[in-house]
C-alpha cells in the first residue's frame, strides 16, 4: 500500500495528512516553511497532494519531487465560481461525501467560512468574515486604547464589567448570534442536513455553542479532518477518510 501526503497551505499554517493507499492515517500541523522540506521524519520522495490559499507559499512546494497541485476542477462540485477557495471546496465535498448531502461547513480558522452544497453536490453559496483572533486582533491593532485579549476557556459573562471581557463578550456572542442565524436558515431550506464544524478553533467554539444553545449544538458535527476526506476523494480514492 502507497503512502502518501496531503498538504492544504491555510491562512495561518501548513496542514498535513498522511494516507496508507485510499485510508487517512492522521493529520498535524506546522508553521509555513522558508523552503520546502517535511517537518517529520518521513520519506520526502513521498507523493506530495497540494492545495493551497496562499500563492508565495505555493511557489515553494512546486518543484518538490512528485507533488501534484489540487485545483477546483479536481473537485466533483458543481456550481463553483473561479474564485471559490480551494479549502471551502474540499471541506464541503469531503463532509458531503462521507456524512451525506446536502451539507453545511462551518470553519472557523483565520477566516470564520460557512459553505453550503445541496443534495445534487452543487454549491449553494456561503459567507466569509474575520474569525475569532482576527477579530480580537485588529481591536487592538487599530484602537489606541484597547488591549490584546486572549480567548477564554469558558464562554464569558454577556454583561461584562471590565474592558478585556466586554471584547471576548462582543465578539464571542456576535460570532455565536451569526452562527446560529446561519444554521437556521440552512435548516429551513434543507432541514435534514447535516452541519459539520472544522477549523482551529472549532472544538472551543463548539464548546461556547453548547452553553449558549444546546439544543443546535446537539446537531452539530465537529470533525477536524474534512479536508483531507476531501483530498482522498479528489485524488481518485475509492474508499472514504474514516472518521476519527
Amino acid at each position: 500500500m502507497e503512502s502518501w501526503l496531503g498538504l492544504m497551505i491555510g491562512n495561518s499554517r501548513l496542514h498535513w495528512g498522511l494516507f496508507e493507499g485510499e485510508d487517512f492515517v492522521y493529520s498535524w500541523d506546522s508553521d509555513y516553511l522558508l523552503t520546502p522540506e517535511l517537518p517529520c521524519p518521513l520519506n520526502a520522495h513521498l507523493p506530495l497532494h497540494l492545495a493551497s490559499v496562499v500563492p508565495s507559499q505555493t511557489v515553494l512546494w512546486q518543484n518538490y519531487p512528485n507533488v501534484k497541485l489540487i485545483s477546483l476542477e479536481n473537485i466533483a462540485l458543481t456550481q463553483m465560481y473561479p474564485t471559490f477557495g480551494i479549502d471551502r471546496a474540499l471541506a464541503v465535498f469531503g463532509a458531503g461525501q462521507v456524512l451525506g448531502f446536502p451539507v453545511l461547513v462551518i470553519d472557523v480558522g483565520t477566516a470564520l467560512t460557512f459553505t453550503g452544497a445541496d443534495s445534487n453536490k452543487a454549491l449553494v453559496g456561503g459567507a466569509i468574515l474575520p474569525g475569532l483572533s482576527m477579530q480580537m486582533t485588529m481591536l487592538e491593532v487599530r484602537t489606541g486604547a484597547l488591549p490584546k485579549v486572549d480567548l477564554p476557556q469558558k464562554l464569558p459573562s454577556r454583561w461584562a464589567i471590565n474592558t478585556p471581557e466586554a471584547i471576548q463578550s462582543g465578539v464571542i456572542y456576535t460570532i455565536l448570534a451569526g452562527i446560529i442565524d446561519f444554521v437556521t436558515s440552512w435548516w429551513h431550506d434543507f432541514p435534514q442536513s447535516q452541519v459539520v464544524m472544522t477549523g482551529g478553533n472549532s472544538t472551543l467554539i463548539y464548546s461556547y455553542l453548547q452553553s449558549e444553545t444546546p439544543e443546535i449544538a446537539t446537531h452539530i458535527v465537529v470533525q477536524h479532518n474534512l479536508i483531507f476526506w476531501g483530498m482522498s476523494f479528489s485524488c481518485g480514492a475509492r474508499i472514504p477518510a474514516r472518521p476519527k
